[in-house]
């Protein structure tokens, strides 16, 4: 499809692992709140806040485009954690985290002249009990504060997963698979 392709997302994840699927692209920060709404489901905020994406980035820049959005949220005991906004958020997180299991959801939109479209990805990731001291130290390689959750599955802290069922690109910020449906099935329906 000829049609240019705008990545809807300020995350450095997702436009690598996009480039695994599609080699040109141009990234668009998409300016929107992302708060959730009352009563909003963690599963059906990921879901809007990547179809708001898309939608926002597309109505700016349309029709003569397609634009992907991403979201991902991670959610533990009903609970939301977005990204720590501190040293200490980030040491909390991970405490929080240590040897439990938690949600990553993971949705992705593709907006063009056709409509918008999305799909979700779920993966339920195991922590191992993890120690103060590694905790302490991970958390001074800075790589916690861009990330949902407060790590990066696929730096260091991947030694934290003792289990993963589901997505690991989901968890990382954009799953390939459901990206791949989005952005491939339509180029075969012109």
């Amino acid at each position: 499809m000829n049609m240019p392709l705008i990545l809807a997302s300020s995350s450095p994840q997702r436009r690598k692992l996009l480039a695994l699927l599609v080699p040109d692209f141009e990234v668009v920060n998409p300016d929107i709140d992302e708060a959730r709404l009352a009563d909003e489901s963690p599963e059906a905020m990921t879901h809007r806040l990547a179809i708001e994406k898309a939608r926002t980035v597309y109505q700016q820049r349309g029709p003569d485009v397609r634009v992907l959005g991403g979201d991902t949220t991670i959610v533990i005991a009903d609970r939301i954690l977005g990204k720590p906004i501190s040293h200490n958020h980030a040491v909390s997180m991970l405490t929080d985290l240590s040897g439990t299991t938690h949600t990553a959801y993971s949705s992705v939109a593709l907006c063009s002249s056709q409509g918008c479209r999305s799909l979700i990805s779920r993966s339920r990731v195991t922590f191992r009990a993890l120690p103060a001291d590694e905790i302490e130290r991970y958390c001074l390689t800075g790589d916690p504060y861009d990330k949902a959750g407060g790590y990066g599955i696929q730096s260091s802290a991947g030694s934290f997963v003792t289990e993963l069922s589901g997505s690991y690109t989901g968890v990382i910020g954009l799953p390939l698979w459901e990206a791949h449906q989005l952005l491939f099935a339509e180029a075969d329906d012109s």
